[in-house]
């Protein structure tokens, strides 16, 4: 177990949510699931929460009602090493019951954010070379799902 698991609060919708993210990633599985009881305070045979690995990182699940929302400043960043896995996470995530935000950022169905990046992204922005790394900030500002070829040609200067 890592020493720090991100702790998600859901509003009577932890199980659907963790299922969902189960069929999203394809190395992700379910480690445990919790059911409230008689003493509450969620409807008894309810998820209370759910233990879920992405990727290899733990998560923890919590069906602990509306009082707290999910917000754009705590995400979750998927490095990609393809166009293929961009959109799929992007598709999965974003277009299919979700929000498509700037620069590779969406809200998925339950309101959590993601960014969705290629890797070669974070290569091209950190180049030794001003220009070309301006001209791929430049591109990516312009687009809402990330365009790796897109990307490349802005490096290129074409």
């Amino acid at each position: 177990m890592s020493k720090i698991t991100p702790f998600l609060w859901f509003n009577g919708n932890a199980e659907e949510a963790v299922n969902f993210y189960a069929s999203v990633f394809k190395n992700a599985k379910i480690t445990s699931m919790t059911r409230y009881g008689d003493a509450g305070p969620g409807p008894k045979g309810s998820v209370m929460t759910a233990n879920f690995q992405l990727d290899g990182l733990e998560f923890t699940a919590l069906n602990g009602g509306p009082q707290f929302q999910f917000s754009p400043a705590t995400s979750f960043v998927i490095h990609c090493k393809d166009q293929e896995e961009v959109d799929h996470y992007w598709n999965k995530l974003g277009v299919e019951g979700g929000k498509t935000n700037q620069c590779g950022w969406l809200d998925d169905k339950f309101g959590v954010t993601w960014q969705v990046v290629p890797t070669v992204l974070l290569e091209l922005i950190k180049d030794k070379d001003a220009k070309k790394s301006q001209r791929v900030m430049m591109a990516m500002m312009q687009m809402t799902k990330l365009d790796i070829a897109a990307l490349e040609r802005a490096a290129a200067g074409s």
